[in-house]
């Protein structure tokens, strides 16, 4: 039997993520809210928070005859409209002088969404999938939640490399060894565009923390690489005792993971199976990972 969620307007926020696929790519949010105007009638209507709305409208649509809902779908549902509550708010306090009915819109679609998410948010609260476990943890300190999150990684259930990196990093501080394995799974398996740089320095720090100080350094400066972010060129080199000739070895290597990723070659490249390796002395000191050009 379909059970549907309830939701302010007629629109049920149960529909949530699925993509559109096909033809629909081309389908714009104008002529959705035309032909389905329930989906649009809690969203505000001017151009403001356009990304966040269109996610909105377009998901709602790809699922809108949709019999069941994962936790998958779920979340993105749920992330969605915390997104584009956020912007709404801030969108709603720019004073219009001439059209003041914009303003009064975006005060309405502001007021619900958040009144939608919290009572999307409180129908899923007994959901134990493992999107929802962790979406339970890391919105409202559910510790039940944590543990029966990693309940599900350990027993296997937990197969998406998205919530794998979360565990990942989870275990970061906590059980190197294990993040290292779950990291590395992860960038095996996950597309680019759903890359997280981050990781990258997740990962770093777990094998700064196994004393595997080459991968640790490759994986900063993939990182920085990626977000071109300034750092000192002194204190990167510093990690490797001061050997620049392994620093220019390194350095190839994380532009070769950076390529890797980009182009879905990473689960059968060379910089996949080095770091998978096991640990090799190196000239290498304890000293800290820098992230900013004015640490110099």
């Amino acid at each position: 039997m379909r059970r549907n969620l309830v939701i302010i307007t007629s629109f049920s926020l149960g529909m949530s993520f699925l993509g559109l696929i096909g033809c629909d790519n081309g389908r714009n949010i104008q002529s959705i809210c035309k032909n389905n105007p329930e989906i649009c009638a809690d969203l505000h209507k001017d151009s403001w928070c356009l990304a966040e709305k269109t996610k909105i409208i377009q998901n709602r649509y790809a699922l809108k005859d949709s019999e069941v809902t994962t936790g998958k779908q779920l979340y993105i549902q749920l992330t969605n409209l915390e997104d584009y509550s956020r912007c709404i708010e801030l969108a709603s306090g720019v004073q219009h002088i001439i059209h003041t009915e914009r303003t009064a819109d975006r005060a309405r679609a502001f007021r619900l969404s958040n009144q939608n998410l919290s009572l999307l948010q409180e129908q899923t609260r007994e959901r134990q999938d493992p999107f929802m476990s962790y979406y339970q943890w890391t919105r409202f300190g559910d510790t039940d939640a944590l543990a029966r999150f990693l309940a599900l990684e350990n027993t296997g259930e937990i197969t998406d490399p998205f919530l794998l990196a979360q565990v990942a990093t989870y275990y970061s501080n906590r059980n190197a060894i294990k993040a290292q394995q779950l990291y590395l799974k992860v960038f095996a398996e996950i597309p680019f565009d759903d890359f997280d740089v981050n990781w990258l320095l997740g990962l770093a720090s777990t094998y700064r923390q196994t004393q595997q100080l080459d991968k640790a350094y490759m994986l900063t400066k993939a990182n920085l690489l990626l977000t071109q972010q300034k750092y000192s060129e002194q204190k990167m080199i510093a990690l490797l005792g001061g050997d620049k000739l392994l620093a220019a070895e390194l350095d190839l290597k994380a532009q070769t993971l950076i390529d890797s990723l980009k182009n879905d070659s990473y689960p059968l490249s060379l910089v996949k199976t080095w770091l998978e390796s096991q640990p090799v002395a190196t000239k290498t000191n304890s000293s800290p990972l820098p992230v900013h050009s004015d640490e110099k």
